[in-house]
């Protein structure tokens, strides 16, 4: 089940509203969103859901032996054996029939390839169980001892599927003791909306130009063809993520819990470095915290630091080489803008930045397109030939002429919704009472348009499933 559907929306989650406002006490509202979560996440594909629980148990025993085991060396072997459980998992569910098939290829042997079926959110939900072990380990957290509690931090559905990562110190007084104000209500469904409309409104249709350019044969596109199949693709992914992201931070606002933001406007990014800090927050800080403070041979470096991570970042996303190739793309200017440093950065002027760093960005996402089910290597090869003067098919053809024209609006609204319009409003609402009671107003209008939209787009519609559903 995903969110941008009409039997989630009309269905599911009201459903899940009305039991939730039914049961009066904590733990059965606790209760009601295990068991709902545990539905969802089982909905066409229940054999997950008893990995999940697996995953559950196992980490609730690392942390309670963490917790109880009073010395370092019985608390560092307790924390090991979690974390090679952890990365054990994943990499066996996503990664075993990749190494194989590489393996065979590399020596030309036989061996059988594993052909598992990729399990839906696993390394959202199992990179929530790593920083949970090792916040115990490092003190930050006392391990949960009511195994309830814990499997409803990990099964936890509006963010079980594709994030944001929410770390159990961020939820972990809400699971014991929340309340819903009206306020929580009105932010949730407004937030709620405002991402179905990402994705449905937007990211669904710019995705049928992205198909029809970048899903056929990119040998023969144009240069043009090229750069607009990937400027596009560039605004489906950032509309298709940050939706789900704000789907989940507002459904978890309805039920009381509050969920750090994954995006904060990435394309108005001046460089790589602060696209980062803008794009896939949770999982950019993840690997802030848990892998840049990694010694080798006993002292910390910086640079392996940089190299572990961008590494973790490509291979996170899945098991092909585009997204090794793709982690290290990143990884080399991220060095390159260390190395410049800061104060030289912004000697530079401002609009070159931002030039330099939108290029950076959307030749990353053409790398990031072509895993094996778009060609692969070979593919991404001619898609790069494509974007230069190399190009043997000329600079501009009829096709994305014909194409930008007819989606101009959808093309234009999509570039105006990278900006930070509700803020904006925001800030505007507070100058009066009488413009706070306009946006007020105006808000909640658009927002029953939003909705209105996006049902009548989600009736007889093939529904895109989110991208990083698979991750």
């Amino acid at each position: 089940m995903i969110f941008s559907s009409l039997i989630f929306t009309y269905a599911f989650l009201p459903l899940c509203l009305i039991l939730y406002m039914l049961v009066k006490p904590l733990k059965g509202k606790n209760a009601v969103l295990i068991v709902l979560s545990l539905f969802f996440y089982a909905w066409g594909e229940p054999v997950r859901v008893g990995l999940l629980i697996l995953s559950a148990v196992a980490n609730y025993f690392v942390g309670i032996g963490i917790g109880s085991i009073k010395s370092e060396k019985g608390q560092k072997g307790v924390l090991a054996a979690g974390l090679v459980f952890n990365i054990g998992m994943i990499a066996v569910i996503k990664y075993s029939g990749f190494l194989m098939t590489n393996v065979n290829s590399l020596f030309h042997s036989s061996l059988p390839v594993p052909n598992i079926a990729p399990l839906a959110g696993i390394s959202f939900y199992t990179f929530q169980i790593i920083s949970y072990i090792v916040d115990c380990y490092w003190g930050k957290v006392e391990p949960q001892r009511n195994f309830w509690k814990l499997l409803l931090y990990i099964s936890l559905f509006p963010q079980l599927i594709a994030g944001p990562i929410v770390r159990y110190q961020t939820i972990a007084d809400e699971i014991n003791d929340r309340r819903t104000t009206l306020q929580d209500y009105s932010e949730g469904f407004s937030r709620f909306v405002v991402g179905l409309a990402k994705k449905v409104v937007l990211a669904d249709q710019l995705h049928k130009i992205v198909d029809s350019f970048l899903g056929g044969s990119v040998g023969g596109l144009t240069i043009a063809g090229s750069w607009y199949g990937v400027i596009v693709y560039s605004l489906y992914i950032y509309f298709d993520f940050s939706g789900y992201s704000d789907m989940a931070i507002g459904i978890g606002r309805i039920f009381g819990f509050h969920f750090n933001e994954n995006f904060d406007h990435p394309y108005l990014c001046k460089d790589v470095q602060e696209f980062w800090q803008r794009w896939h927050i949770s999982l950019g800080s993840f690997f802030r915290d848990y892998l840049m403070p990694i010694t080798f041979f006993g002292h910390r470096n910086k640079y392996l630091s940089l190299a572990l991570v961008w590494l973790c970042t490509g291979v996170w996303h899945g098991a092909a080489w585009n997204y090794i190739l793709w982690g290290v793309y990143y990884g080399l200017f991220i060095l390159f803008e260390e190395l410049l440093g800061k104060k030289r950065i912004k000697k530079i002027p401002i609009a070159i930045r931002h030039i330099y760093s939108k290029l950076v960005i959307i030749i990353g996402f053409g790398i990031f397109y072509f895993d094996d089910t778009k060609g692969g290597i070979k593919a991404l090869g001619l898609f790069l030939r494509n974007l230069t003067p190399a190009n043997p098919n000329g600079g501009i053809g009829i096709a994305e002429k014909i194409s930008f024209c007819n989606n101009l609006f959808l093309i234009i609204a999509a570039v105006v919704c990278t900006f930070p319009l509700i803020k904006w409003f925001k800030k505007l609402s507070e100058k009066s009472l009488g413009v706070k009671t306009a946006v007020s107003v105006s808000s909640t209008v658009v927002c029953a348009v939003l909705l209105i939209l996006s049902s009548i787009l989600m009736v007889d519609a093939t529904t895109q499933a989110f991208l990083y559903w698979h991750f």
